[in-house]
């Protein structure tokens, strides 16, 4: 199993564009990936920036909040996305130590820019912790290059693989935060110090930490190797351009995307205003 295991790491650095050493699956959804991330960064008193623009980083505040970090909360309008000056006046007032943004916020259906914010965040002494969970494999991403300090997915978007697994990879600037706490994080099942030894990420031997999901790592592992195969440009491209057709022919019937710049629209998710005259409900609970 721990080839399987060393295999899914090569292959989450790849689809990272990553070389970090602590990279490894959590055995959860993608939820545990936030979680896992949170809770192993954060202590009670840390100042957290966040920003919400949709259900993810309201999840990610209420965690913060959880843990009893100073939450702080970037609101935006749902369909709205961040600049760098916004985070970086934002950054001087709280002075935080993690910075949560969501690169595919599939609630509203925006495509979040990252470049310059890793470094910004650097400037600042705050870490920079990303979702991609909606955006993996459908939208560039190069965690390295971006100065991604925390970078997390899920099994089930784009890599097609059943639910149940969660990509995560942790920077050195990270990976210090983590070691250097004043206390061991809340959750045992989700420390890094432990799960980072159980999937070979230090020069330690391997302990037991838990059972694995076999049946979900297995296929995680040939999710993986498959969009290896394709390559992530193709992939990208793939997306973009399916996506564009798809945006045409809704348009082509009168009906109006949710995000106005075609530059900012998450190339998984698609988002439609509704049309005047319906209900959503009614709506939903048709395709349903």
């Amino acid at each position: 199993m721990y080839q399987i295991m060393d295999e899914i790491k090569q292959g989450i650095q790849y689809v990272f564009q990553t070389r970090n050493r602590l990279t490894l699956a959590v055995s959860g959804s993608g939820h545990s990936g936030l979680e896992a991330a949170l809770f192993n960064t954060l202590e009670p008193g840390d100042s957290f920036l966040v920003g919400v623009n949709g259900i993810w980083g309201q999840r990610a505040a209420e965690i913060g909040e959880r843990i009893g970090a100073r939450t702080h909360q970037m609101v935006k309008e749902p369909g709205g996305h961040y600049t760098k000056q916004e985070v970086e006046e934002c950054l001087a007032q709280h002075k935080p130590v993690l910075l949560f943004l969501t690169q595919g916020e599939s609630s509203s259906g925006v495509l979040q820019p990252l470049d310059g914010f890793g470094d910004l965040c650097h400037r600042y002494q705050c870490l920079l912790l990303v979702d991609c969970v909606a955006s993996l494999g459908g939208a560039p991403i190069h965690m390295d290059q971006q100065d991604i300090d925390i970078l997390y997915s899920g099994s089930q978007k784009v890599l097609n693989s059943p639910p149940g697994t969660a990509l995560i990879s942790f920077s050195d600037k990270a990976k210090n935060k983590i070691y250097t706490r004043k206390k061991k994080p809340y959750s045992f099942y989700l420390d890094m110090t432990w799960l980072g030894n159980f999937w070979g990420c230090d020069d330690k031997p391997r302990m037991y930490h838990h059972t694995t999901p076999v049946i979900s790592l297995y296929s995680l592992r040939e999710s993986l190797a498959l969009i290896a195969e394709e390559g992530l440009e193709n992939s990208w491209r793939r997306h973009r351009e399916v996506t564009a057709y798809l945006q045409g022919r809704l348009q082509g019937l009168g009906l109006q995307l949710f995000v106005k710049d075609p530059a900012l629209r998450l190339p998984t998710v698609t988002t439609v205003s509704v049309p005047a005259g319906y209900d959503w409900r009614d709506i939903v609970k048709y395709l349903i």
